[in-house]
């Protein structure tokens, strides 16, 4: 006879013994795991979560030997805390990277974390035990949403509500881009009843070749601060121009904050890096220390240099200002208290974490296959490790410098043919993405290239074939963020056919760059553009934190027009210039029957817009009026074709015209018939 408290269960044991409620254990289709002691030895997972993470044996594991890869991403660091502290931590949304052992690849996952202690019968805690729920394909799906309605810049702008527009005019409108310094910023909004605090950031790029780094704190939130906060950031930024010295730009921002309201007690850091020879002077002002992180996976903080906040009454001299010196690589952030200050979390603790993540984030063993650099990593990388945990309730800013080796100038010589042209883009566009350049800007230069390169090749030589000549091509990144592109040749000039659309190169050139100058001599023609560069920085809200940066573009330098003659539309992808542009026109005339019916022509995938595919589109327009038809020029917001026909004034739409128009007309429909 079985006693009351062990009922028989047949053939499967008897309830309540441990063989019963293992074999409960091992087939719940959950994913838990136990883990026991300081070392974090696993006492026990289920079946389910030995199968998802690809590891049949985990039992006497120690989870650092278990998932290696995983230090530095937080996972076992919340074992150890839940451990040492007795408080169960739970999370939601977990980005998590593991090795598949069988596979050898690595699997990128979401999901709800909950960590609870786990008690021996003396009450004290012996362990913890975690369980996980994979929730990405609901964090997938509501990426894929974010992306489809762009509700990240919708929600953004909700937060900043009213003062949306101040914010925007008082922050920097975009980072320098410099050959021997990558810098990246992100700003990290607080919930909407207090965003738009006083946190401010800029960087200044010196005409001596130096640059400044800068992130303040003014006292309070709200529309008066973001008030004062850019009243001092443009009166450090003119000071840090005109003399290039922290203790002196500080003692001319000091006194101007005695009669500026609010200004009283605001914090700054200053950091001005020679990229020369990685050398660093410093002030914190009040504020925290910068920290550099450094590729071999160490930190520290630099010395606090002694100096009090703004507006009380202290002294900039010499005596505080520091000194440092960065190695090969490393790089230097700076940052407002509100990472520091973050719920739940002890000023002394969350320094200590703000260093370790940042080390993992420069040692790339953090979050991997990010494409961004290693600055706009530890911008970005260290609000999602930190704050996705603990949350936040102020602002916070964070500004990053990384000394690097500058790319090599460009310096190429073409035959001067129509057929150079996929040379010429092909060779910038590997020195754009060398040199890290924006795509706004990757925009212009590649214009201005194509541009002047095609202007070089229609007119330089009255007297032999074109065959028979060369054209330059250079272009180098200055320390002072400009990028110089030259295109040359040493032909004599030959006047064009007379032409309505003669000059419009130039002229877009003119419209796009900063500035253009065509120096003609008995040696040849050198056009020169300059053009200053800027990289923008992130403004996040706290459902961004999972931001990751788009796949680098590759440029599609062969161009192909997708036929839907039935559907009266056609798709244009890749460039569309000199080289091009005939079998452009073809394609569309053979689509419409020359005119004879509307047509849509979707120029999305247009990489390069020359100006001879503008001339082609006005001419191609100008038939279908003629004929009673209309042709739809369809180029969405910011496109590099929006740009250009925004430029010359050609009518296009930028939401597509056949939306709603029938299933085999969407936007996104997969088109057939490449060519």
């Amino acid at each position: 006879m079985v006693a009351e408290s062990e009922h028989s269960t047949g053939d499967h044991g008897v309830s309540g013994s441990s063989e019963v409620v293992g074999q409960v254990f091992e087939q719940l289709p959950l994913l838990i795991l136990a883990a026991e002691g300081v070392e974090q030895r696993v006492v026990a997972a289920t079946g389910a979560y030995r199968s998802f993470t690809g590891r049949s044996e985990l039992v006497g594991l120690r989870l650092r030997e278990a998932f290696p890869e995983s230090l530095g991403q937080q996972v076992i660091e919340i074992f150890d805390r839940v451990f040492a502290t007795g408080v169960s931590e739970h999370l939601r949304d977990f980005r998590v990277q593991i090795e598949l052992p069988d596979t050898g690849g690595r699997m990128e996952f979401y999901a709800d974390v909950n960590v609870y202690p786990r008690r021996g019968p003396d009450g004290a805690v012996v362990g913890a035990t975690g369980d996980i729920v994979d929730v990405t394909a609901r964090v997938r799906e509501r990426q894929a949403e974010q992306r489809r309605t762009s509700e990240a810049e919708q929600r953004y702008a909700r937060a900043r509500d009213v003062i949306d527009t101040l914010q925007r005019e008082l922050l920097p409108d975009g980072l320098p881009v410099l050959p021997r310094v990558q810098i990246a910023a992100s700003y990290l909004l607080a919930d909407a009843e207090t965003a738009a605090g006083g946190d401010w950031f800029d960087a200044v790029a010196l005409p001596d070749g130096r640059v400044a780094l800068i992130v303040g704190d003014v006292v309070g939130h709200g529309v008066a601060a973001s008030t004062t906060m850019g009243q001092l950031r443009i009166l450090l930024h003119e000071a840090l121009a005109a003399t290039a010295d922290v203790a002196a730009a500080l003692t001319m921002l000091n006194t101007a904050a005695a009669r500026i309201r609010g200004a009283r007690a605001a914090t700054v850091c200053v950091v001005l890096l020679d990229p020369v020879d990685g050398t660093l002077r410093y002030c914190t002002a009040g504020h925290p220390p910068p920290l550099v992180a450094s590729p071999d996976g160490t930190s520290r903080f630099l010395a606090a240099s002694g100096a009090g906040p703004v507006g009380v009454g202290g002294e900039f001299t010499a005596a505080v200002i520091g000194t440092d010196r960065l190695a090969d690589g490393d790089l230097v952030l700076l940052y407002s208290d509100g990472i520091l200050e973050r719920p739940g979390r002890q000023l002394t603790a969350s320094t200590v974490e703000l260093a370790q993540v940042a080390a993992d984030i420069a040692a790339n063993r953090a979050l991997r296959d990010d494409t961004d650099t290693a600055a706009g990593r530890l911008t970005t990388q260290t609000l999602e490790l930190l704050v996705r945990v603990t949350g936040h309730a102020d602002d916070i800013t964070l500004l990053a410098g990384q000394w690097v080796s500058p790319p090599a100038a460009l310096r190429r010589q073409y035959a001067a043919t129509a057929e150079s042209l996929r040379a010429v883009r092909e060779h910038l566009d590997e020195w754009l993405t060398s040199a890290w350049i924006g795509e706004q800007d990757q925009t212009v230069l590649r214009h201005a290239a194509v541009e002047l390169a095609t202007n070089a090749i229609e007119h330089a030589w009255i007297d032999t074939a074109a065959e028979q000549h060369r054209l330059t091509l250079t272009v180098e990144l200055t320390d002072t963020g400009q990028a110089h592109l030259q295109v040359a040749d040493q032909g004599r000039r030959r006047a064009p056919a007379p032409s309505p659309e003669r000059g419009l190169g130039l002229q877009l050139v003119e419209r796009l760059a900063d500035s253009l100058q065509v120096t003609p001599d008995q040696h040849g023609t050198t056009a020169t553009v300059r053009h200053r560069l800027s990289r923008p920085a992130r403004l996040l809200t706290t459902g961004d934190l999972t931001w990751t940066p788009p796949p680098r573009p590759v440029p599609q330098e062969t161009l192909l027009v997708a036929d839907e003659t039935s559907a009266s539309r056609i798709r244009a992808a890749g460039p569309i210039d000199a080289g091009t542009v005939e079998a452009f026109v073809r394609a569309v005339r053979a689509a419409n029957s020359a005119g004879v019916r509307s047509l849509t022509v979707d120029l999305t995938a247009v990489t390069h817009l020359a100006s001879a595919g503008v001339a082609a589109l006005h001419q191609l327009t100008a038939l279908h009026r003629a004929n009673g038809t209309d042709l739809r020029l369809y180029a969405p917001t910011g496109s590099p074709a929006d740009v250009v026909l925004s430029l010359v004034g050609l009518d296009h739409h930028t939401d597509d015209p056949d939306r709603g128009r029938g299933p085999h007309l969407q936007e996104d429909n997969p088109t057939a018939g490449d060519t």
